[in-house]
């Protein structure tokens, strides 16, 4: 049963799921799994059952919704947009860590992007070459709890350059500011390879804007 995780940085909703890490490199194909402790049945175990299969319903729709809108990033319709929103509060009310910024653990390795409310439209595709020369890949964040450290890793495909691969990493370090927030503080940037900040050097004040995690997040759903 795959872990959701609303982070949100004003106004932004990003869903993500877990990565697990092997000498730092994120294995796809693999998703954050629960299991029960106890096998004993009680009378308050069959209700968790009842809870666990319903949020795992809620999951498997959220996971049809996304189907086919490239993780919301270039706009979808109206009425995607509030059965995606009402699906999200459906899961946040099953919250099984009311206290997560004292639960952390839940939170720290990486994560990768499955849906989220930041927009790139309009003129913003445009100078960003994000239309036809450039190709936007996975969006991943890697969380380090034990340095406080948050990592936003986007990668890009550019087809003008013999399919040049590169990636843009954000580095911002976080600070538990309640029970459920904490607040993030850009510390720096950089891509690479080095063709590929050439190709973004004259809107790279643009790139960081819409990637940059600096602000606050709320995890609803560790």
């Amino acid at each position: 049963m795959a872990t959701l995780v609303k982070l949100v940085q004003p106004p932004s909703l990003m869903a993500f799921t877990h990565q697990p890490w092997q000498q730092h490199q994120a294995k796809f194909g693999e998703l954050l799994k629960f299991r029960l402790v106890n096998p004993i049945k009680t009378a308050a175990q069959s209700s968790s059952s009842t809870s666990s299969l319903e949020v795992s319903q809620i999951k498997e729709n959220f996971s049809q919704a996304l189907q086919g809108i490239n993780r919301g990033v270039f706009g979808t319709t109206s009425g995607k947009k509030s059965e995606i929103q009402e699906l999200v509060q459906q899961l946040e009310s099953q919250n099984p860590t009311p206290d997560p910024t004292l639960n952390l653990h839940k939170v720290d390795g990486c994560w990768k992007l499955i849906y989220s409310t930041i927009s790139i439209m309009g003129a913003k595709r445009t100078k960003l070459g994000l239309r036809d020369f450039i190709t936007l890949g996975d969006l991943f964040q890697i969380i380090d709890v034990a340095e406080s450290k948050a990592v936003n890793v986007i990668k890009f495909n550019v087809k003008g350059l013999n399919l040049l691969n590169g990636q843009l990493a954000i580095v911002a370090s976080f600070n538990i500011d309640s029970k459920s927030r904490v607040t993030i503080t850009y510390r720096e940037s950089t891509i690479t390879p080095d063709q590929l900040m050439n190709v973004f050097q004259k809107n790279y004040d643009l790139l960081l804007n819409i990637f940059n995690p600096e602000g606050w997040l709320e995890l609803t759903y560790p």
